[in-house]
């Protein structure tokens, strides 16, 4: 295996080492939560507070009007070694109320008591009503200069770097609510451009349930929990969800992809992102060219499987937005590739008969190939998750020169929502006024005061013309770098609340999107259609929804009504057949390994100068590894001890992406139903006495699951006993732990082993 440094890893030890003399991260995993690890007594001698970790950072420091402060971004944040007040005078105590004596009444002149309390009070804003829930990273946008013919954008020019920050959520959930749950993501990007903000606000779904925005809002009432109740939360598998999608059919494309593993992503770091809309493009001749915007990962698109999912929600409702974080703490940053499909600017605005348009529809790449024109790299953790992730406004009016919207009716709402929803959220007009949101382009814009006004504007005319302040701010031309909208021609009509024919057609791209399916991925649109609409409570609504697969394919109509127990409806149209689209299919290719989670289980009589070995050839390999054992602690204490990360009270296969065994571990103290039930009664086989049923629980869930697993110095005896097959599909014993990583690292290059699965469609 190639080996792969890690700068982060370096720079950690590096900076705890500076601050105080050592103590630094040991083991190189992530998730250490400060720079250095903590004394057991509390610190009493004043000091300067702690640097940030080294895979942290925070927006660049420029001023409220785009202009560079060169100032260390640590001047954003809180200084001195003294506990003050807002205004930054000092407190001798912040535990006890000021009272008329120790057990008087508290006094109504306690000033740091009111500030203290009142900011509380108010710590939180409204949250998003959608796409509430999400993680975020800083990164850098590196042009290809592929672009340069179809866009003047200078971002996109040849090895033009841009600053980015990028937000991925969940649509339907609260703040509160789990990663992994079936939903769409939201995959947003904010590039602080040298011509202004342009924020490319997408979905890892490359279409819409709706068609126009005036229906935004009841897609999104029929998503989010019942009204009465408030349940289910962040799910789609209830009454109000299919009532609308059976009825709106318009929706059925994006509820299809929903229902693939797309619904269920891996990682943020393994999600394609897509701008969901049709967009123009203008070159510096002002040629314009229709365009969608694509972001392939470079790990390739992985998801979960179901139960994992489940799982997870569960275990670790921060599943994804941990992984992200700990990838690039780790020093595996993750890539994307920005592309985008071409199609003539035509007057008709379709392609190949597609309407490009229309927000339900897709141009397959093999019609209309993505051509990359960029590389975004993420390369740091926010250092306060309020002031940057919450706080970050996103806008499908950012625009920048080069890049101008069209007259899809979806975007065009979209257009007022994001500005009307920020005003809303944030406290008024000045939002882009926050650190996160402000532009790195020089600000001259005459609009003042609101609320939250931290400019100190001057002059005396913020209006035009004026020549009190000598007539500036002045009008650019595009000459000179003014955003100028495309001159379009617009269609002479009649007003009308209509919308187009081509809009009409709900069901032959679904039909497309299930025939490129491999078998494995319809087996679990199947599974995921039965116990979604089993959730429901309106035998109607089953039955509707059983009409409306019976227009994308007969087997799949018939699958899921079996599963309903009711029977299957004929098609009452015809079904086109088209050619499949391999580019539509998660399945088929091999893929890099950075950041990969590989569990090494172990206990004190493991074959330890393995697990040592193992564990340092995944570091070298860009991968994380974990050890698994009985106990917390270390293990060989005395000698060259190994770290424990996770116990079998603390592990469960949904974490890694491949487990290892360095033997056969044997039961931990708490090994016992009444203390951990995962544990059962410790009552069975032979083999199950002397081992620990977690560990032979933590093997089966990975097993079925389709993980590659291994075993070497006698691990195999717990396959069987685990339900495992030795000589089953991704199952590696070897002599040494070496041998087992190199024949997983191949298998884990598929994301799983699919040989285990066999489908039945």
């Amino acid at each position: 295996m190639t080996e792969k440094k890690n700068p982060l890893r370096a720079a950690a030890e590096k900076a705890a080492d500076a601050v105080l003399g050592g103590n630094g991260p040991e083991d190189g995993v992530p998730g250490k939560p400060a720079v250095v690890s903590p004394p057991l007594q509390e610190p009493t001698a004043a000091q300067e507070p702690l640097p940030p970790k080294p895979d942290q950072s925070g927006p660049e420091t420029v001023s409220p009007t785009g202009q560079p402060t060169g100032a260390d971004p640590a001047r954003m944040a809180q200084s001195g070694a003294y506990l003050t007040t807002a205004q930054g005078a000092r407190l001798y105590d912040t535990d006890h109320s000021l009272k008329a004596g120790p057990r008087g009444p508290v006094l109504l002149q306690d000033h740091h008591l009111r500030e203290k309390i009142t900011h509380f009070d108010h710590e939180r804003i409204p949250e998003r009503v959608v796409h509430a829930r999400g993680a975020a990273a800083h990164g850098v946008f590196r042009g290809y200069g592929t672009a340069a013919k179809l866009s003047k954008a200078a971002f996109l020019a040849k090895d033009a770097e841009t600053p980015v920050f990028v937000r991925f959520s969940t649509v339907l959930g609260s703040r509160g609510s789990a990663d992994t749950v079936r939903d769409t993501r939201g995959f947003a990007t904010k590039f602080y451009t040298e011509e202004g903000v342009f924020d490319l606000v997408g979905n890892n779904i490359p279409v819409f349930f709706i068609q126009d925005a005036i229906k935004f809002p009841d897609v999104i009432h029929a998503g989010k929990p019942h009204p009465d109740r408030e349940i289910p939360q962040a799910q789609s598998a209830h009454d109000t969800f299919w009532d609308f999608v059976t009825l709106h059919t318009e929706a059925t494309h994006h509820t299809l992809w929903n229902m693939s593993d797309r619904g269920i992503p891996r990682s943020y770091r393994m999600m394609e992102g897509f701008g969901v809309h049709t967009f123009r493009l203008v070159d510096a001749a002002g040629a314009t060219t229709l365009v969608k915007f694509h972001w392939k990962p470079k790990l390739g698109v992985h998801s979960l499987v179901w139960e994992e999912a489940q799982i997870a929600a569960g275990v670790d409702p921060d599943f994804h937005r941990r992984d992200l974080a700990d990838a690039i703490e780790a020093g595996a940053f993750p890539e994307w590739e920005l592309g985008v499909q071409t199609f003539p600017d035509t007057e008709d605005q379709t392609f190949e008969g597609i309407d490009l348009l229309d927000a339900t529809k897709i141009v397959p790449e093999e019609l209309a190939p993505v051509q990359p024109i960029g590389l975004m790299t993420l390369n740091a953790n926010p250092s306060n998750y309020f002031a940057e992730t919450e706080q970050v406004a996103f806008h499908t009016g950012h625009l920048v020169p080069g890049i101008d919207v069209t007259d899809d009716p979806l975007l065009a709402g979209r257009m007022f929502s994001y500005l009307d929803t920020q005003i809303s959220r944030l406290g008024g007009p000045n939002f882009g006024q926050l650190p996160i949101n402000r532009t790195h382009a020089p600000v001259n814009d005459m609009l003042r005061d609101g609320m939250h006004q931290t400019a100190v504007h001057r002059g005396v005319a913020p209006y035009r013309p004026n020549s009190l302040d000598g007539g500036c701010p002045f009008l650019a031309g595009e000459d000179t770098g003014a955003f100028v909208e495309v001159p379009a021609a617009v269609a002479a009509s009649r007003k009308a609340r209509e919308k187009p024919a081509s809009f009409d057609d709900h069901y032959s791209q679904p039909r497309l999107f299930w025939l490129s399916m491999t078998p494995v991925e319809r087996e679990h649109i199947v599974a995921a259609y039965t116990f979604e609409l089993g959730k429901c409570y309106e035998q109607a609504i089953k039955e509707r929804a059983l009409a409306v697969l019976a227009r994308i394919d007969s087997r799949l109509c018939e699958e899921v009504a079996a599963g309903l127990g009711l029977p299957a409806p004929g098609p009452d149209s015809y079904l086109t057949d088209p050619e499949p689209s391999q580019a539509l299919s998660q399945l088929g290719g091999v893929w890099p390994l950075d950041g990969r989670i590989i569990g090494i289980v172990a206990d004190e009589a493991a074959d330890l100068d393995g697990v040592r070995a193992v564990r340092q050839a995944v570091l070298d390999a860009g991968m994380v590894p974990l050890v698994i054992a009985p106990a917390g602690g270390k293990l060989d204490a005395d000698g060259d001890p190994v770290t424990v990360q996770r116990t079998f009270a603390t592990a469960r296969s949904v974490e890694f992406d491949a487990i290892v065994l360095a033997g056969a571990p044997g039961p931990g103290g708490d090994a016992a139903g009444a203390r951990d039930a995962k544990a059962g009664d410790n009552t069975g086989t032979a083999a199950q006495a002397v081992t620990d049923p977690r560990a032979l629980l933590l093997v089966n869930e990975a097993f079925r699951h389709g993980k590659a697993l291994g075993a070497w110095a006698g691990g195999d005896s717990v396959l069987a006993p685990a339900g495992v097959p030795a000589d089953a599909p991704g199952v590696v014993i070897a002599d040494t732990g070496a041998a087992v990583l190199e024949a997983l690292s191949e298998l884990l290059g598929a994301h799983r082993v699919w040989e285990r699965f066999t489908p039945q469609i």
